[in-house]
């Protein structure tokens, strides 16, 4: 039998996770998302100018960039949480109950963008340096509408900041338990305070040339998301105690090393017109 915990101070959990304006409902979750694309999409843009880039061709980058990739992350969790949606096979378009992976849906923007930058004559890695501090602006905002929906938290946790969770809502093998670590704060801190003050204080030391600023993101935010990972109580699959999203944080950490040692090796100034900016 499991032993329940002393708890001294927690995190309680939201009361409802939507707003109700007469016939219509709200969803926080929804509105934190939106929220953190907005965000994402001003940062991209005025990082993208700054850059030397056109912010005017951006408009249509961002909005393709944003609807395949959410596209992708929907897909990428759905195929991974197939029982979740036998007798309800509609609410993969309910994107507002959760469920989006990360990692799907920046392999699908990715995609969008570089097709979008080519058709307009844009800069893929100026975009990319632009991109690497809106995005985890974005994913720091949207992780608090894991809070509303009272998902994505890890084990059983004493600590002070441990987040109470409804007995509906927790695992099977936790349902005696209360509290729980909030991985999806850890990794909303982690960006706010490391991810996005590292890259900002390599790019204003000049250490970083174009094209250099997304993979250091990959390797930072690798590193929160593996640790997270190891927490977390909603993974379906785990493999030596390593769930699939460990394994690719693993490969974003290796795989941002190479790009960012070659890039770093090629190093173009980041004032310096390319011949071709957008890689075929």
């Amino acid at each position: 039998m499991m032993m329940m915990m002393t708890v001294w101070a927690s995190i309680p959990s939201p009361p409802s996770n939507t707003i109700d304006l007469g016939p219509l409902t709200i969803h926080f979750y929804g509105i934190l998302i939106g929220l953190g694309v907005v965000v994402a999409a001003i940062v991209t843009q005025r990082r993208y100018e700054r850059f030397g880039g056109d912010p005017t061709i951006l408009d249509s980058v961002i909005l393709w960039t944003v609807v395949i990739g959410f596209a992708g992350a929907r897909l990428a969790y759905v195929s991974t949480h197939t029982a979740r949606y036998v007798d309800r096979w509609y609410a993969v378009f309910f994107i507002w109950e959760g469920g989006l992976a990360l990692y799907g849906g920046l392999t699908a923007g990715a995609l969008a963008a570089i097709y979008t930058l080519r058709k307009r004559n844009g800069s893929f890695p100026m975009f990319t340096d632009a991109v690497a501090v809106g995005l985890p602006l974005a994913q720091a905002i949207g992780r608090f509408g894991n809070y509303f929906n009272q998902e994505l938290f890890g084990t059983p946790s004493t600590l002070p900041w441990a987040v109470e969770i409804d007995p509906s809502n927790r695992p099977a093998e936790y349902a005696n338990f209360e509290t729980f670590h909030p991985t999806f704060l850890y990794e909303a801190m982690w960006n706010v305070f490391i991810t996005v003050p590292v890259i900002l204080y390599l790019e204003k030391k000049g250490k970083l040339v174009r094209g250099a600023s997304f993979p250091v993101y990959m390797i930072v935010y690798g590193t929160v998301r593996f640790l997270t990972e190891l927490l977390r109580t909603d993974t379906t699959f785990r493999l030596l105690g390593i769930s699939r999203n460990g394994y690719v944080s693993l490969g974003a950490i290796i795989g941002g090393a190479v790009l960012l040692f070659i890039i770093q090796k090629r190093g173009i100034p980041r004032d310096v017109d390319e011949d071709v900016e957008v890689p075929a």
